[in-house]
């Protein structure tokens, strides 16, 4: 499968994750957001940041729970719950912001 943003196609897996870890890019994660009808705000790209930079210290993606814990301890309680992140990411914190930084889908994910 493929999305296609400023006349460039980039590959993707059958649930829309990046093949390519290096194609990544601002406009592309704000397409994959549009596909699935949201836009992203400050607050969805400090989540989408915070995944890139565990990504690149860790080479994991972290699960939700990692995840809250993580956020929590880097941008507060008031984020780092499960309520505030759902709220952004309906269709999972941890799978659906994954997506937008171009990150492997989280292990432990379905």
């Amino acid at each position: 499968m493929t999305i296609e943003v400023s006349g460039k196609s980039y590959e993707t897996d059958e649930e829309g994750y990046l093949a390519n870890l290096s194609d990544w890019n601002l406009e592309l994660a704000e397409a994959m957001a549009k596909q699935d009808g949201c836009d992203l705000t400050e607050n969805h790209w400090e989540v989408v940041n915070f995944l890139r930079e565990y990504y690149d210290e860790y080479q994991i993606a972290p699960a939700v729970r990692v995840l809250t814990k993580a956020i929590g301890k880097r941008l507060g309680k008031d984020k780092g719950n499960s309520k505030y992140l759902y709220e952004l990411f309906p269709y999972g914190p941890a799978k659906q912001a994954c997506k937008y930084a171009g990150l492997p889908k989280p292990t432990g994910c379905v």
